[in-house]
This record gives structure tokens, C-alpha cells and sequence, in this order.
């Protein structure tokens, strides 16, 4: 199995706990009052407007074909997940043996895909309105074959995986003709990505008749979990910081860069989670942690990320219970109705909302510092 260069035990990553931190920072309300204070905006200026308008397009999926901030923050999930597989399954072999190991990985993916069709309604609906795939369920099947590949393959073979990976995905999707359709197509609902989910996924499907995170497009999902495998091999190496850094931040920038390249003819697309996405996301997930790196622990300035950490400590329960309850709707018992509204009249269409969502992230943020501080950490 792939293993550490030191046999020692290393230092904790802060960099890593704090961007897993960061990703659902924007899944508990940040996003939410990013797409108000853009509506607030309206009330400027044109460079209010401007910046405004730029802010709300940030946060907001691409239609279809594009890239954005918000198209980040699922993958980098999938990302950190990849990086966590090298901290923690190496200690499971060393104290309890391969065995052991397998068992997590299974129980762990298994445990995923059930909290993620849980999350979704569970089965409160009739069939086939339940939902089977999801954010979690994709996350428990990247881990369940990263996980496996890194307990058999070095550094040389993850790398030839994950390049097989987007290669035999973008074969699939260019070369494989959809019936009545051809080969060749990635608009909606005319590739083989969704023809597949249409014909082939049983229970509801998040857009009517497909799915973003469906049955073929999970495949190259394991390829962005293991760029963070890849990337949690770097951190444990025996290589210098200052090398660490660059390789992450140059490295990260060439493949996003190969990623638009590669988009020219295979388009960059979330929802179909096309292998020139991949490449972007894992480019830019792949430069914040650099960045996060060289803040944190080479420059030792960790203060600013305080939150991330918190809320990293918990990142999965924190983003079940979002879904589940909602920090929003307790939020909204507090400042909702005449508050919201004589803020809105007052400053603007948008403030409301904008209070609320800071005040639910806020809620959030205090449940992950009482579970910190407490040193209560829900492992998944």
C-alpha cells in the first residue's frame, strides 16, 4: 500500500482541516448571504451593481456548460475527502491489519450513501419518489474506490488510474452512441451521461429525467478523490515545505489550465462532471490548499481560519444537520417577518435575507466552536 516517506507520525495539517472547513462554510449560509448582499447591491451604484451582480454570478451554478466559484465547492469536498483517505487508512493497517482497513472503507461508504438518501427524504416519499444518488452518495462511492486504489497502488499507479479514469470517460462520452441521438453530444439530455440516467436510474431524479450526480458521471468523481489522494501523498512526503507549496500551487495551476484546454472539445460541465472539469476543479482545489499551506502551516498564520477549523472538526454532521433542520429556518424564527421586512424596506431588497443567513451561519458557527472546544468530533 502506499505509505508516508517518514515513518514517524507527522504534525497535523491545519491547512487541510481548515479548507475542508471552508467548503461547507458556504454550504451553511454563506452562500445564502452572498446572493442577498448581491440583491442589496441593486440599491448602488453601477460599480455596486457591478460588483454585486459579479458576486450573485459567482455563487450561482453555470447553466450548463461554464465555471464558477460555487462549481468548486462540491468537488473540493470530494477533494479533502481524498487527502483524508492517506492520514487515516494507513493507521487503521498499521494497528489492525489490510482486513480492518477494507471493513472501514465499506462500512464508511455504506454509512455515506445511507445518510446521503436520508438526507434527500429518506423514505418519507412513496416510490419511486425517493432519491437514491446525491452529494453524500457521491462522496461514499469516490471514497469507496479511492480508498481501495490507494491500498494497492503507489503514487505512479494512482496517477495512471486517475489519467485512465478521464481518458475512458471522455471516450465513453465522445465515441459510445446515444440511440436515436449519435455520439459525439454533451448538451443536456443528449449525451450518454443522462441517456443512462433516464433509462437506467431508478427512483427521482434531482432534474426530472437525470441526475448531477448520476450513475456514469460518479465514475470520474473517483478521479477528482484521487488528485486529493495524490495531494495527501505530497503533504506526508519527506519534500520540503517550500517544494510542497510550489508543486501544489504550479502544479494546480497547469492543470487548470490543461482543464480549459481539454474544454474546447470536451466541455467543462458539472453536471455531467466531464473529465476537463475535473481538471479545473482539481487544479483550483489543488491551489488553495497551497495557498492554505503556505498561510498556515509554513507562515504558522492560522488565527484568520479559526472558523474554517471548527467547522472542519465536524464539516458532514454539520451539512446533515443543515439539511435535515435547517440553521436557516431556526434563524428565521428569530429575525424572519416584521424584522426582515423593515430591514428590507429600510436598506433594501436583499437585507433581510442577507441578516438571516449571516445569523444562520453564525448559529452554525457556534455549534462547531461548542463541539471543538469540547473536543466532540462526529466521525462518519
Amino acid at each position: 500500500m502506499s505509505a508516508p516517506a517518514s515513518p514517524e507520525k507527522p504534525a497535523r495539517v491545519a491547512s487541510v482541516d481548515a479548507l475542508r472547513g471552508f467548503s461547507v462554510f458556504w454550504l451553511l449560509g454563506g452562500e445564502g448571504a452572498a446572493l442577498a448582499l448581491g440583491d442589496v447591491s441593486k440599491q448602488g451604484g453601477p460599480f455596486i451593481q457591478g460588483a454585486g451582480n459579479f458576486l450573485a454570478t459567482q455563487f450561482t451554478h453555470a447553466e450548463w456548460e461554464g465555471f464558477r466559484f460555487w462549481d468548486l465547492i462540491f468537488p473540493l469536498l470530494i477533494f479533502v475527502t481524498g487527502i483524508a483517505i492517506v492520514f487515516s487508512l494507513p493507521k487503521v493497517v498499521e494497528r489492525e491489519g489490510i482486513a480492518a482497513a477494507y471493513v472501514r472503507i465499506f462500512r464508511r461508504a455504506a454509512l455515506l450513501i445511507a445518510l446521503g438518501i436520508i438526507y434527500y427524504g429518506g423514505l418519507s416519499k412513496l416510490w419511486p419518489d425517493i432519491r437514491l444518488m446525491g452529494v453524500l452518495q457521491r462522496i461514499g462511492l469516490a471514497y469507496l474506490f479511492a480508498a481501495l486504489l490507494f491500498l494497492h497502488l503507489d503514487w505512479r499507479g494512482l496517477i495512471g488510474a486517475c489519467v485512465a479514469i478521464l481518458v475512458g470517460y471522455w471516450a465513453l462520452m465522445t465515441f459510445v452512441p446515444v440511440p436515436g441521438i449519435g455520439a459525439g453530444h454533451y448538451e443536456a439530455n443528449l449525451n450518454l451521461a443522462n441517456w443512462i440516467d433516464a433509462n437506467y436510474l431508478p427512483g427521482k431524479q434531482f432534474d426530472g429525467n437525470r441526475d448531477p450526480e448520476g450513475l456514469l458521471s460518479t465514475i470520474p468523481a473517483v478521479a477528482t478523490c484521487l488528485i486529493g489522494v495524490l495531494a495527501g501523498l505530497l503533504l506526508r512526503s519527506g519534500l520540503t515545505p517550500q517544494r510542497k507549496a510550489l508543486i501544489m500551487i504550479a502544479g494546480g495551476a497547469l492543470m487548470t489550465l490543461a482543464g480549459y484546454l481539454w474544454g474546447l472539445q470536451f466541455p467543462v460541465i458539472k453536471s455531467l462532471w466531464t473529465s476537463s472539469f475535473v481538471l479545473v476543479s482539481g487544479g483550483y482545489s489543488l491551489m488553495l490548499l497551497g495557498l492554505f499551506y503556505v498561510l498556515m502551516d509554513m507562515w504558522k498564520r492560522q488565527m484568520w481560519a479559526t472558523v474554517f477549523i471548527w467547522i472542519g472538526a465536524n464539516a458532514l454532521a454539520l451539512y446533515f444537520i443543515n439539511g435535515i433542520a435547517g440553521f436557516e429556518p431556526f434563524a428565521k424564527r428569530l429575525v424572519g417577518g416584521n424584522i426582515a421586512g423593515f430591514l428590507a424596506d429600510t436598506i433594501g431588497t436583499g437585507a433581510g435575507r442577507f441578516v438571516t443567513h449571516i445569523l444562520a451561519l453564525t448559529i452554525a458557527t457556534a455549534l462547531a466552536a461548542y463541539l471543538y472546544r469540547r473536543r466532540v468530533f462526529i466521525r462518519v
